[in-house]
């Protein structure tokens, strides 16, 4: 065992997608003009502003040992469920397109979904960590991570945010495979996730436009339909090479959100094939470095913490990009390091930093 600097190779991939992002958000950012009230200025300077705050916050985190937080991980745990739960609140949730998935302090919005899916994450690595061969039991592995599951599920249901709930399954998965959870468990697990699609579609309006967008992109080409066929053209638009920076035609009145979850078709109409190729190849970096770096990682916490958050973000960034595709159902999730959203990416570069602190404390030589 030795302690060593934080991982290099994926300290380099994380900045280029930061400064590839920033450049990339900047453009998008040209088409909120006349959307609202907004400016681009301020629009610039506000995610500028998240973006070094994030920053410093990576560098603490990744000089922080990343052990000190095992013992916090069932109280900060508690205290996400609880602010996710004041959404619900009158007067401290605030609405928006019909979901109630943020927290109104003063001038300020927080997504507290945000600060649950990273401290679930801790959580699921401590309480793992310290289940070794009870973990494939199903009286004590797997129902008991079913309930953990299910507490976030139905938060997530309730406001509704189906998007950052299939995120928050996927770095679940991560650490229980990563933990030696039984195949069994995750089969059964799979079944279940059909049925409660088909509830969710059975019950919920929305869902069921989702799956049958997904389905059938030309359904309803002014409704339910309208964002993936404009994203698609903004992607075939691009072609090879693309239209060149900042020369997105897209991004004005037709993408929804373009500095949103929708910011993936500008970059593609933007920078073409190539550019998006290099994005994907990013994100599939930043993914397979990680896991190379958490397989020698000794110590069960941090190499189960490490694999959560690193599938956190990755899962995140693939189901945003295979939504714009028209790969998977529309989501609404941003774009990891890219997309407009200050909790989410103050948390995703405090994910990063844990990461590298892990990165540099016993690993296998």
């Amino acid at each position: 065992m030795r302690a060593k600097r934080p991982d290099r190779v994926l300290l380099l991939i994380v900045l280029t997608l930061i400064v590839v992002g920033f450049a990339i958000f900047m453009s998008a950012s040209l088409g909120q003009m006349g959307r609202d009230s907004a400016s681009f200025t301020t629009v610039a300077l506000k995610q500028l502003g998240v973006l070094l705050s994030g920053l410093i916050l990576t560098i603490v985190f990744a000089n922080t040992p990343y052990r000190s937080i095992k013992p916090y991980s069932p109280y900060l745990f508690a205290l996400a469920v609880v602010l996710t739960g004041l959404v619900f609140v009158p007067g401290l949730g605030f609405v928006y397109g019909g979901a109630k998935r943020w927290l109104l302090l003063g001038p300020f919005t927080i997504q507290p979904s945000e600060f649950l899916k990273f401290t679930f994450i801790i959580f699921l690595a401590a309480w793992a960590s310290v289940r070794k061969d009870r973990l494939q039991s199903l009286s004590n592995g797997f129902l008991p991570f079913l309930i953990f599951l299910g507490i976030v599920g139905g938060l997530m249901l309730l406001q509704p945010d189906t998007g950052t709930l299939m995120v928050i399954v996927a770095g679940a998965l991560g650490i229980f495979v990563a933990a030696g959870g039984h195949w069994r468990h995750l089969f059964l697990l799979f079944l279940l996730g059909i049925v409660a699609v088909g509830l969710l579609a059975f019950t919920r309006p929305y869902v069921r436009d989702r799956i049958e967008t997904f389905l059938n992109p030309k359904h309803d080409v002014t409704g339910s339909s309208y964002q993936i066929n404009q994203s698609l053209i903004a992607i075939g638009s691009g072609g090879l090479m693309g239209r060149g920076f900042g020369q997105s035609v897209q991004k004005f009145n037709f993408l929804p959100q373009p500095i949103g979850d929708s910011i993936f078709a500008v970059a593609s109409e933007e920078f073409g094939l190539l550019g998006a190729s290099l994005l994907v190849f990013l994100y599939l970096a930043f993914a397979i470095w990680g896991l190379k770096i958490m397989s020698k990682v000794i110590d069960p916490f941090g190499r189960l913490l490490g694999t959560g958050l690193i599938v956190l973000i990755t899962s995140q960034a693939f189901i945003n990009i295979g939504a714009m595709l028209g790969l998977l159902p529309l989501t609404g999730v941003p774009l990891p390091f890219i997309s407009h959203g200050g909790t989410a990416l103050l948390f995703a570069l405090i994910g990063v930093g844990i990461i590298l602190n892990i990165s540099k404390n016993e690993t296998k030589i």
